[in-house]
């Protein structure tokens, strides 16, 4: 018996004719979207490898040469020195490689002010920003991110003023009741400051306990700390970089459920509670993400340093970028210069990768 109590029919064979044509693997459809993919991309890689990939192979092979930039590195007016530029910048005593030492601490605490600073600048104003109950949201944010896109000559100018002796900075210090330094004059470093006001360290000379060298440096060079004018450069790029990477963390923040904070201030959380077991928690990736392109950012720093210092007072602001632009162009040291790049380059790499793996085994 079949529903209602219509006999059964039996199943009739399908017309082949009608059947739907089966698609043949690897055919003219695949072949049409490769084609087409290509001609979508191929214009992107032919500027990377003519812009990106050609100028690092060229760059490479002038750190291999003796070159002075007035002839063709290609056409054999340069001397083929190997890697004699790698060891004289790592190896040899002398000028080159005591400037590169003198560049890298300046660096690391360039490193060190600016990657922490700027990433608790800008998670605050991401989360200033994304208040529901702030009024005029869209104006903060404007007015926040605005420095990021000012001229980098605008900037410098404007904390030059306002660092000088008499400035702005050193008149709200002397508020407290603190003598500002001499911003861009005075070349002893934070901590050798605060050893010889405490009588740690001597006013002149070289203390007992920095005697030992570290890469061709003294070791109270390495300990001297930060001077006031890299201290400067530094408060100078966490203010005009934080307004970008509130553009991050504020991405970051509003994809957020808010459920889970409700269930959370259901729970009894307090306010600390939840940003420290809720929301740092669930941005962990944009806190990466922002310090792996800090660490990058800082480590590439030179526009500051050509516009304020130059390098000055007593190569305290000098960093392997600039230097490597002072050797090449006013040296006319273009293989030493390019080693230098290339020496930068690999710190680069050791820092982003060693970040990653940290990241990772947190995970």
């Amino acid at each position: 018996m079949t529903l209602l109590g219509t006999a059964a029919q039996p199943a009739q064979p399908l017309d082949p004719k009608v059947l739907p044509p089966k698609r043949r693997r690897g055919g003219s459809t695949s072949g049409t979207q490769r084609i087409a993919g290509w001609t979508f991309t191929a214009p992107a890689v032919i500027a990377i490898i003519v812009f990106v990939v050609v100028p690092v192979g060229m760059a490479l092979w002038v750190s291999l040469l003796k070159w002075n930039g007035l002839s063709s590195p290609f056409g054999g007016g340069a001397e083929f020195v190997g890697l004699d530029n790698y060891k004289r910048l790592l190896s040899t005593d002398g000028l080159l490689r005591q400037n590169f030492t003198i560049g890298l601490r300046n660096n690391l605490y360039y490193v060190l002010m600016v990657v922490p600073g700027t990433i608790v600048l800008a998670f605050a104003l991401a989360l200033m920003v994304n208040q529901q109950r702030l009024k005029g949201r869209g104006f903060f944010r404007t007015v926040f991110y605005f420095p990021s896109i000012t001229s980098a000559v605008a900037i410098t100018v404007t904390f030059l003023f306002l660092f000088q002796n008499s400035g702005v900075i050193n008149q709200v210090l002397g508020w407290f009741g603190i003598s500002g330094p001499k911003w861009f004059v005075d070349s002893r470093g934070l901590f050798q400051t605060i050893a010889q006001a405490l009588g740690i360290a001597p006013a002149s000379g070289t203390p007992m306990w920095g005697t030992g060298t570290i890469l061709g440096l003294p070791i109270n060079q390495w300990l001297a700390g930060p001077s006031p004018a890299l201290i400067a450069l530094a408060t100078m790029t966490v203010w005009a970089s934080s307004g970008t990477f509130m553009l991050f963390f504020l991405a970051g923040l509003q994809n957020i459920p808010h459920e889970v904070d409700e269930a959370a201030f259901i729970d009894g959380a307090s306010t600390w509670q939840r940003f420290r077991f809720v929301t740092v928690p669930l941005m962990k990736k944009s806190l990466t993400l922002v310090a792996l392109l800090t660490v990058i950012g800082s480590w590439q720093v030179f526009d500051s340093v050509y516009l304020a210092t130059q390098g000055g007072p007593q190569k305290t602001t000098l960093t392997p970028a600039f230097q490597s632009y002072q050797v090449s162009f006013k040296d006319g040291d273009f293989g030493g210069g390019a080693a230098i790049a290339f020496v930068l380059f690999l710190i680069i790499i050791v820092f982003t990768v060693g970040q990653r793996l940290i990241s990772r085994e947190k995970d």
